[in-house]
């Protein structure tokens, strides 16, 4: 059984493969759980990160992070680092999240992940107070897709969700991994308010659907662009120091990258691909994933006051 992770607790990172930074290989460090729950580091779509001060460098992802009685809480994964080593922030994967992972591709090959069709945005204190709210508790639905599980179940733009399946909702990275997580064909309980009054729909949790090509298209793309896109959160803004933008931001450039070569940099707006706007990562593997496997795709990026076009070849 795993037990349950707190902040402050003790970790251990065990770095057991890959590149051994110095040549110094099988290496423990030590270190506390200094957050739980990052979901916008920028590494994936999908993020519950365990934040930990145990060392961590390049080449050491894979090992386990355990608990002071060995058992394994999470699997090291991802530093953040301005000079390339460690400096004191360190990424891993909870351990329950793997195990799921790991169930799904054993069993049929691939990875399932919950879908209800809705886009979601998390509830500020200005947007609860447009809405009538007290508080700036849970999420807020943007949009509904029809004909998808929620719209089926009834859920409506301007709905502020504040339970799913029993547990509180309270962001919207925690929301995402909760209904990924969940079985296609299961039906939940979902807890919203509604022009203020409370209400409880029970929904039927669909599969995401099947990105196919399109999804393998978009991630070579953008293997081969050398760069890492986020939707623009407020914490991405804060981080960035980006005001009243929309659009994706860069979170990652690969080192001689055409982006790179093309003064593309962490931090950078892109607010169109090919001519067409986008608004979030999703938005962005569509425009990617359609642009031909050698082609060009035309961004429109903005860097700080001034908008400029790039044009990337994907080779």
């Amino acid at each position: 059984m795993i037990r349950v992770l707190n902040h402050g607790n003790w970790s251990l990172a065990i770095l057991l493969g890959g590149v051994y930074p110095f040549g110094l290989s099988h290496t423990l460090t030590v270190g506390v759980v200094s957050a739980k729950g990052r979901s916008s580091v920028g590494i994936a779509d999908y993020e519950n990160f365990i934040q930990t001060d145990a060392a961590i460098n390049p080449g050491n992802s894979g090992g386990p992070l355990t608990d002071l009685d060995g058992k394994a809480v999470g699997m090291n994964t991802a530093i953040f680092s301005q000079s390339g080593g460690y400096m004191g922030i360190g990424f891993a994967i909870p351990i329950n999240m793997a195990k799921a992972i790991k169930d799904q591709l054993i069993q049929t090959g691939s990875v399932i992940r919950g879908y209800l069709g809705i886009i979601i945005q998390d509830l500020t204190p200005d947007l609860a107070k447009s809405f009538g709210l007290e508080d700036h508790k849970g999420i807020l639905v943007a949009q509904v897709t029809e004909d998808s599980p929620a719209d089926k179940a009834g859920l409506e733009q301007g709905d502020v969700i504040i339970e799913f399946a029993g547990k509180p909702v309270n962001e919207v990275g925690s929301f995402r991994n909760l209904v990924a997580l969940k079985t296609p064909g299961s039906k939940e309980k979902m807890t919203i308010l509604r022009d203020g009054k409370r209400e409880t729909l029970s929904i039927t949790i669909g599969k995401l659907p099947d990105e196919g090509l399109a999804t393998t298209s978009a991630s070579h793309s953008m293997d081969k662009l050398g760069f890492t896109v986020q939707t623009l959160t407020p914490d991405l803004a804060r981080r960035f120091g980006i005001q009243d933008e929309k659009g994706v931001v860069v979170t990652r450039v690969a080192p001689d990258s055409a982006a790179a070569m093309a003064g593309i940099n962490p931090g950078s707006i892109i607010k169109e691909v090919n001519r067409k706007p986008v608004n979030d990562t999703d938005g962005f593997k569509r425009a990617i994933a359609q642009t031909s496997e050698k082609g060009t795709v035309l961004l429109l990026i903005k860097d700080g006051q001034y908008t400029r076009y790039v044009a990337l070849r994907i080779e």
